[in-house]
């Protein structure tokens, strides 16, 4: 997960990063579901996330 994000975070091309963002968000999911991570922190990554996508 952590590379997935650190993919994203360095991209700055919007197309690519906006194809990302739903592969990136499905994975922090499973692991908050099999609480891998805390519910909070995938809420606060996926939405840390969005708004750089959107900035792009």
């Amino acid at each position: 997960m952590r590379n997935a994000v650190k993919v994203l975070r360095n991209t700055t091309d919007k197309k690519e990063a906006s194809d990302l963002l739903p592969k990136v968000a499905s994975l922090i999911d499973k692991l908050a579901k099999r609480r891998v991570i805390h519910k909070n922190k995938a809420g606060n990554l996926k939405s840390s996330l969005t708004v750089l996508v959107n900035k792009l």
